[in-house]
Order: structure tokens, then sequence, then C-alpha cells
């Protein structure tokens, strides 16, 4: 089973709340989906494991010793990756070179260039890991600057923390989801059990809690809402209670707002480990109906592989 948490927007205190679920889980597997700005590591006591580079797409480069300063390449290049720069080291005097950070990988500059001076080589976009902490193994990534694709090293971390969950025979994967509504949400919620959303009495955090609500509808998973900080704007809260009851969206729990938070995340640890606290005892309540929505979507899910088993 995989528990998928998403905020739609920053600073709602999912990776925080993650990062408690996962010191109350057993048997499971972390996964932190925010390839862009991954941060559940740094909450989690973590021993950084070896970095596996992420091959995404191909980049051109020029060979200078073949290189005969013609500008071909650069006309054709709708980019502006080619440059042209004066050097006194080059044999012409000046050189051509490519623009990584601009490079789109298209392979037109290397189909005309008529010295073969020009070659497409590996794109590293970025480093996956597998970590240890204290909670478990982590799965996570960094996504090189100016990189895409990351809606594909998401879906790489699931891949090794499906592998791992099956080898140690754990029972679930938590994911810490990125924010947004875009590829790499679609590719952390494509498949899962369930999904938890993160949200705050706010108005712009209603809107991406909406959004988030259509997408997980659209590829038909269950859903439930947690409203953290939720004292901070009680009027804001009923709006989202009374929007859960009329759409049928169960509210899982509500968090009150605690500094505590931020101490902990000072301490790099989770909250729930920092200190014993209304807070706490809150968070705890919201993994245990958590428990019994993941049971009984589980139990969902195998009803309908039987189904269509049986059909087949």
């Amino acid at each position: 089973m995989e528990l998928v948490i998403l905020s739609g927007k920053g600073g709602t205190g999912k990776t925080s709340l993650v990062g408690s679920l996962a010191s109350l889980a057993e048997k499971k597997v972390l996964v932190d989906c925010d390839v862009d700005a991954a941060d559940l590591h740094l909450i989690m006591k973590t021993k950084t494991g070896p970095a596996h580079d992420f091959i995404c797409g191909s980049k051109a480069r020029v060979i200078q010793d073949k290189c005969m300063i013609c500008g071909i390449c650069s006309g054709y290049c709708r980019f502006g990756a080619i440059k042209n720069e004066p050097d006194s080291e080059a044999r012409f005097g000046e050189k051509f070179w490519i623009d990584q950070y601009a490079c789109e990988g298209c392979g037109v500059c290397t189909h005309f260039c008529p010295e073969d001076a020009i070659e497409l080589i590996d794109n590293v976009s970025g480093q996956w890991y597998i970590s240890e902490t204290a909670y478990g193994p982590l799965v996570h990534a960094r996504l090189g600057i100016a990189q895409g694709n990351s809606g594909r090293m998401v879906s790489l971390l699931r891949k090794e923390a499906a592998q791992i969950m099956e080898k140690n025979k754990f029972d679930l994967t938590i994911i810490d989801g990125p924010p947004g509504i875009g590829c790499p949400v679609i590719a952390s919620v494509t498949g899962a059990g369930y999904v938890m959303i993160v949200t705050e009495p706010s108005i712009s955090a209603f809107h991406d809690m909406e959004r988030l609500l259509q997408l997980t509808r659209h590829f038909n998973i269950p859903t439930g809402i947690c409203i953290n900080k939720f004292d901070i704007n009680t009027d804001m809260t009923a709006r989202i209670e009374k929007f859960a009851g009329d759409t049928g969206i169960e509210i899982l729990g509500k968090i009150a707002y605690d500094p505590g938070f931020t101490r902990a995340q000072v301490q790099g640890m989770p909250m729930i480990e920092y200190a014993d606290t209304a807070v706490t005892g809150q968070i705890k309540q919201l993994w245990e109906k958590l428990q019994n929505n993941l049971m009984s979507a589980g139990k969902k899910a195998a009803g309908r592989k039987e189904t269509v088993i049986k059909l087949n």
C-alpha cells in the first residue's frame, strides 16, 4: 500500500507531518518525491547512502579539435544554446561552445555540422539515494539546476521503494509528495492506494486543496483531508469542513498550530519525537484514522483485483 501525502502549496506543514507519521508507522519505506526541493531527510536523522546518477536525455557538446568555426550550427539552434567567444588558446583564436542549461538535446546541430564536430552525450539530471534513517529506509533525490523530467525521477524513486518494500516484506510506503498538480504530482499518485491532503485555513491552500481533489477523483484514488494549524483561522477552517461535508471527503484530523514544529525541525527530528503535547496527541489520532482508512482501501483494491481476475 502506498500512502501519498500532498499539500498543493508549500508551507502547510506536510513534510513535518510525514516525519511524525514515519515515526509512528511500522514496516514501511519512506519516499521523498519532492525532487526539486527534497527536505524530508533533514528531520529523519539520516545517514545518506551512495549517490546514483539519474540519466535523462542528452546534451550537445562541441569537439574542439574538429570544430572549424564555420558557425553553421548556431544558425540552426532555436534555443540560443550555441555560443561563440574569443579564445587565445583555441587554434583559430575563437571557439564555439554549448550552454548546457539552454541546450534541449534535440540533435539538430549534430545533424547539420559538416565536420561531425558536435556529439550528443548522456545528460546527468541529478542524483538519487537510498539512505538509512532512524525510522526506516528513505528513497530521495536531488534534481540538478534547470533540469526537467522530475516526473520520470519520481517514477524511478517509487520503483526503487517498491523493490525495497517487497524485499523486506514491508506493508506500507509513505510518500512525501511534491507541490502543485503537475507532472511530478501525477507521477506520485498514479496507482497509489490512498492520498492525504494536508491543507491550512487560508484562501490559497483551500484553492490548491480543491485542485488536488479534482486530480485524485480523476484517478479514482481514495482521499482524505488533514487541516494543519486549524486554529489560526477558525472561520476558514469551518469553510473547509463544510466543503468536505458537501463533497463527501473525510476530515482525517485537525492539528493545532504549535511553534514546537519549528524547534523540532531545528533539532532535526519529527515533532512527535521532540515533545509530548496536545499536538502530538492529535497526530496520533490522525494516524489511527489513517490506518483504518488504509486497511479499508487495501481491502477494496484487493476486491477489485479479484473481480477482474474472475472476469478474465
